[in-house]
């Protein structure tokens, strides 16, 4: 679970009507949850995590900043608030430790002079192999 909650004063839920199997409960009840967020205003998230989900998810966002993520898994209006909101918290679950920074090295002196030897004798191998004129 992530450790960065958004509060509900940031979230906006709306509900319309679900596609799928239902029978005639999908023809009466907005089951389909739909969350809005706006991720450029927000301040449940620290600086530096905030940067990182807009950089990752800036496809996701729409012009001005919000975030709609969809929830029609369900038949039930309450499990499908419950997904997209569980949606949300994932996405902040990936990008809240840092990458690691990748490090340059060399290769060690001996790892150097083991591959030119293994070169020497692979292309003594194959001149060895030439016919001689």
């Amino acid at each position: 679970m992530s450790k960065f909650k958004i509060p509900q004063q940031e979230i906006e839920l709306s509900f319309s009507r679900s596609s799928g199997a239902g029978g005639q409960n999908v023809n009466k009840v907005n089951t389909k949850a739909t969350l809005h967020w706006n991720a450029f205003t927000s301040t449940a998230l620290p600086p530096a995590v905030h940067a990182r989900f807009l950089k990752k998810y800036a496809n996701r966002l729409s012009a001005d900043g919000v975030l709609t993520l969809v929830s029609q898994e369900h038949r039930s209006q309450h499990l499908n608030i419950n997904a997209v909101i569980e949606k949300l918290h994932s996405m902040i679950e990936t990008i809240e430790t840092p990458p690691k920074i990748r490090k340059a090295t060399k290769p060690s002196k001996s790892a150097v002079t083991k591959r030119l030897n293994e070169k020497k004798i692979h292309g003594n191998r194959k001149k060895e192999r030439q016919e001689k004129y």
